[in-house]
């Protein structure tokens, strides 16, 4: 479904540049979850943006469903593949109604039957359609969340691409929203990329996974390898003992991987 390969964005020119990813490649399968793990800044979701098509500036190859993509994307592409992005907030207009913000992309792609389409994507992510005549400030930010899935699966798509999406939320908020996306998943026959520097929402969610570290994939492994700590490098098995919870000791060994 997905075949990246030898992904590279730069940001600034000369003695400014910045390699944000460098020599990416990874495959996805048709129905499966993708992990990208790996500390901020690692190139996560500058992965993303470019496959998405947000990030125009990039080298290398970009398959989506078979289809290779070019640096600016045909309209049609976003109705195979939308992105669900961190911030919930953000992410909505504030002054535009949930009805006006799932109605925008129906009408983008000339689709028809735009009031069964909100009602029934409402539904399907938990809301009613009470809810949708209110504007983002009047709802939680696990509700605003549910209406940006929403948003991005009103169009149908087979590939959805998930940029921290429980990482703004209350702890008490990301489970229902992590076993909202485990179900749609199974529900629309999705395939997901998600990128999150948790590594239990990883384990719960992806079915393989990739670390990266400064613009680079370091290692994949399975889920399976990582619920058991089976890591080949050594920057992937620092990184599974830091997310165990802070340890001095263990801080003060870790190193610098350049």
């Amino acid at each position: 479904m997905i075949d990246v390969k030898d992904l590279r964005v730069t940001f600034g020119h000369g003695a400014d540049a910045v390699a944000a990813v460098q020599g990416v490649s990874f495959a996805v399968r048709e129905g499966e979850s993708f992990g990208l793990v790996g500390e901020s800044g690692s190139g996560k979701s500058t992965v993303l943006r470019a496959v998405v098509g947000l990030n125009h500036d990039w080298t290398g190859s970009i398959a989506v469903a078979g289809a290779v993509q070019s640096r600016r994307r045909e309209k049609g592409f976003f109705k195979s593949c939308q992105m669900v992005f961190q911030d919930p907030y953000g992410s909505l207009h504030p002054r535009h109604t949930i009805d006006r913000i799932l109605a925008e992309p129906i009408a983008i792609h000339g689709l028809r039957d735009a009031d069964a389409r909100i009602d029934r994507v409402l539904r399907d992510v938990g809301l009613g359609p009470q809810f949708r005549f209110r504007y983002p400030h009047q709802l939680s930010g696990g509700q605003r969340q549910r209406v940006a899935i929403a948003r991005a699966l009103v169009l149908e798509p087979r590939v959805l691409l998930l940029d921290e999406p429980t990482s703004a939320l209350d702890v008490s908020v990301q489970a229902e929203i992590l076993n909202l996306l485990k179900r749609l998943r199974a529900e629309h026959a999705l395939t997901y990329v998600l990128v999150s520097h948790n590594l239990a929402v990883v384990a719960t969610m992806c079915d393989r996974l990739a670390v990266m570290n400064r613009g680079r994939i370091v290692e994949e492994m399975d889920v399976e390898a990582l619920r058991r700590g089976a890591a080949r490098e050594d920057y992937t098995r620092q990184l599974l003992r830091a997310s165990q919870g802070y340890d001095r000791a263990a801080a003060d060994s870790f190193k610098d991987f350049a």
